[in-house]
């Protein structure tokens, strides 16, 4: 009698040395955080720190800083809880964080920013940026990182030739931003750029090309109308055609629909509400953060336009209110 089949292999006859060491060290976040859910025993092998500690350093160069990997220890499921937050691209686009009750969570005393540029996919410039967010000059002054002084610059090693609109456009499609904001106080991380940049520009002034990137965030509600605020990361870079560009300046800065910069106290609160409440996903490679961006500088525009022509009917109230007290005071003069 021929002997039965035997039974199909299942992921439990393959050892788990074979699979931590030869095949879940080949995939990527994602794909790793897919089979994680896929089986108790894949959950518990995926769950290992190291996985996902390479996962990060190879992600974002910068983390492999000994602060930033100190900090990381510290979140709930060390670097894998740090790639849940940092990975997918921040998608926050309501006010409903006003319920949010921030008082419950442990006081933020220190922004860590861990800031990571590509070109092609690959990094042409890392930095970690401490900021304090506990004196007065932070709370009342304009919230702004820089990650370079007035004279540093950084080499870029890229050459670009051909016209100039061939050399925004190559700039605009070849250039990638990271950037990472971590409060290490409440273990939470938050990535503020849209990956691909929203808009690429030459300074009017200075003929240098400015690499623009922002996501749009929640702000406070003023009456019935949402509020948002831009949170923008602009890259300066100098050099001509034929030359290698260099990277002479980075900040972050956040400004609301009436073009004005917010201040430290303000900025933390919308960011510390971003990384509790902020959904998280994995946006369309470059499209959504423009029309995003595009939507921003429209309501601002209509913002703008709705402002003027209120204040054209205060002007024209005024004017009338003026007209008929100099009627009235004639007519007082004359026939009082």
């Amino acid at each position: 009698m021929d002997s039965p089949p035997p039974a199909p292999a299942t992921i439990s006859a393959v050892y788990n040395d074979i699979l931590q060491s030869h095949i879940l060290t080949r995939l990527d976040g994602p794909s790793l955080a897919s089979v994680a859910s896929a089986s108790s025993d894949l959950h518990s092998l995926s769950a290992d720190d190291k996985l996902w500690q390479n996962i990060c350093t190879s992600t974002w160069p910068s983390i492999n800083d000994s602060l930033i990997s100190s900090v990381i220890s510290t979140f709930p499921s060390g670097h894998r809880s740090f790639f849940s937050d940092a990975y997918p691209l921040i998608h926050h686009h309501d006010n409903s964080h006003a319920s949010l009750d921030i008082s419950t969570f442990p006081a933020t005393t220190e922004l860590i920013s861990a800031v990571d540029i590509y070109y092609r996919d690959s990094p042409i410039f890392s930095k970690v940026e401490r900021t304090e967010t506990v004196t007065g000059w932070f709370n009342s002054s304009p919230f702004r990182v820089d990650l370079l002084g007035p004279k540093e610059f950084v080499p870029a090693w890229i050459q670009q030739y051909g016209e100039e609109d061939l050399r925004i456009h190559q700039m605009e499609q070849n250039v990638s931003l990271s950037w990472i904001l971590i409060d290490p106080k409440r273990k939470r991380a938050v990535n503020l750029s849209s990956r691909k940049a929203v808009a690429v520009q030459r300074h009017w002034l200075t003929g240098e090309v400015q690499v623009r990137f922002a996501v749009i965030l929640a702000g406070e509600g003023k009456e019935s109308e949402s509020e948002y605020v831009k949170c923008e990361v602009v890259v300066t870079c100098g050099g001509k055609g034929g030359e290698d560009v260099h990277v002479r300046d980075v900040s972050l800065t956040m400004e609301d629909m009436e073009g004005k910069g917010l201040n430290g106290k303000d900025s933390l609160v919308i960011l510390r509400e971003a990384m509790e409440k902020g959904e998280r996903r994995k946006l369309r490679d470059g499209i959504e953060g423009k029309e995003k961006f595009r939507g921003f500088l429209e309501k601002k525009r209509e913002r703008k336009e709705k402002l003027q022509r209120r204040e054209k009917v205060l002007d024209w109230v005024c004017i009338a209110t003026g007209v008929n007290c100099f009627i009235a005071f004639w007519s007082y003069m004359i026939f009082g």
